[in-house]
C-alpha cells in the first residue's frame, strides 16, 4: 500500500489524499509512480472535492461521485499533452491541461500552493516525454542512414561495355580554287556595306563598276 504521509505535505485534505490513492493504487501500471497530488479546496463546501495526480506516466483527474461514495477517473497520458498552464485567482487557481486533440481540461479551486508544485511537476514529466520522443527519433533517423549506407556501398555489377569499330567513311578532299580577283573586290565591297561604311548607291555604283572591268 502507498503511504499518504508524502502526498500532505502542503496541506492537502487527508480523508481525501487516503480515498484517492487507495484507488489509484489499483490502476497504476507496471513501474508507474505517483509523483505528486492535489487536492481541490473550494470557497464554502469542500466535502468532496476534485484531484489531481501526478505520474510518471499520466495525469489523473479524480472525481468524486454518488456523494463520495464512488470515484470517478479519467486519465491523459504525456504523449497526448501539448502543454500544462495555472493561473492564480482569488480563490486559489486554475490548473489547465492543454491537450493535443479536443477541448482544454480545467480545474478550479486548487490551492496556490499545490498548483504551483502540480505545475512544476507535470512540466518536469512533460519535458522528459518530449526528450525520450527526441531520442528515439535520432536513434530512427540513425538507423535509417546506416541502413541506406549500407545498400549504397555493395558493388555494382554493370554491364561490360564492348567497344565496337566505326566503319571509317571516305570522303574526298575538297579542292578549293582560289579567288578570282574580280570575286575578292565583289565580297570586300559587300563587307564595306554591310558595316555601313558606304551607301545603297556608293554599292550599287562601285559594284556595277567592277563588274564592268570583268
Amino acid at each position: 500500500m502507498i503511504s499518504i504521509d508524502r502526498f500532505l505535505s502542503d496541506e492537502q485534505d487527508p480523508k481525501a489524499v487516503e480515498k484517492v490513492i487507495g484507488k489509484l493504487n489499483d490502476l497504476l501500471t507496471s513501474g508507474e509512480e505517483i509523483l505528486y497530488l492535489a487536492v481541490q479546496k473550494k470557497p464554502a463546501v469542500n466535502l468532496m472535492p476534485d484531484s489531481i495526480a501526478i505520474t510518471n506516466k499520466r495525469i489523473f483527474y479524480c472525481e468524486p461521485g454518488n456523494l463520495g461514495l464512488t470515484m470517478n477517473f479519467k486519465d491523459i497520458s504525456w504523449k497526448s499533452v501539448k502543454e500544462v498552464s495555472f493561473k492564480e485567482e482569488f480563490f486559489g487557481s486554475k490548473f489547465i491541461c492543454v491537450p493535443l486533440h479536443g477541448e482544454n481540461i480545467v480545474t478550479e479551486f486548487i490551492p496556490k500552493v499545490q498548483a504551483r508544485k502540480l505545475h512544476q511537476a507535470a512540466n518536469e514529466q512533460l519535458e522528459q516525454h518530449k526528450e525520450l520522443v527526441r531520442q528515439q527519433s535520432l536513434e530512427e533517423n540513425r538507423a535509417s542512414a546506416a541502413a541506406v549506407s549500407y545498400n549504397t556501398s555493395q558493388p555494382v555489377i554493370e554491364n561490360p561495355i564492348v567497344e565496337t569499330e566505326q566503319p571509317k567513311i571516305q570522303t574526298a578532299d575538297a579542292v578549293e580554287e582560289p579567288e578570282d580577283e574580280t570575286t575578292l573586290k565583289l565580297r570586300k565591297l559587300k563587307t564595306l556595306f554591310d558595316k555601313h561604311l558606304i551607301t545603297q548607291d556608293e554599292y550599287e555604283a562601285k559594284k556595277a563598276s567592277i563588274l564592268d572591268s570583268f
